[in-house]
């Protein structure tokens, strides 16, 4: 069987990123209706994240932040999302890029997503896109297994039983 050059992984998870920032737009513009309340995970030490240094010094690989009661000034664009939370009585403005998300959940509608990817860091909705050229006979890249094998997102731990 031939190896697809489409990388459905990363495409999925793309897509899925998508779904997180129009969310977030709802959330920015409308509010936060009951019972939603988000748990974001994400990559401390990815291009982009902006926090304070004692927190990252306290979370060096990963962090997760609440977005329910306390949170303040939340700005989503197409790279990522700009909040204000507290920390010990003490506000702090996070940035966090969308390729740094590891895990998206809404445990009041029971909804989740786990981005398992090294992401590529690409604006979600680019307003130029570059025209894609077909490789050349002698650029194509070498072609055998796919590394690391294929990827899931794992849903199943948030839906009803």
């Amino acid at each position: 069987m031939a190896r697809s050059a489409i990388d459905y992984g990363r495409l999925v998870e793309q897509a899925l990123r998508t779904v997180v920032r129009d969310v977030l737009r709802r959330l920015a513009t409308e509010g936060l209706p009951p019972p939603h309340h988000f748990y974001i995970t994400f990559r401390t030490s990815d291009p982009g994240v902006e926090m304070p240094e004692y927190l990252r010094e306290r979370y060096p690989n990963e962090m997760t932040v609440v977005l329910q009661y306390q949170y303040w000034d939340l700005e989503v664009d197409d790279h990522g999302l700009s909040v204000t939370l507290s920390f010990n009585d003490v506000p702090h403005r996070l940035r966090i890029p969308f390729h740094a998300i590891k895990v998206f959940a809404d445990p009041g509608a029971e909804f989740g997503l786990q981005f398992t990817l090294e992401p590529e860091i690409v604006p979600l909705a680019s307003s130029e896109r570059k025209p894609q050229t077909p490789a050349k006979k002698d650029e194509e890249e070498p072609r055998g297994p796919p590394k690391g094998g294929a990827e899931i997102v794992a849903l199943d731990r948030f839906r009803k039983k």
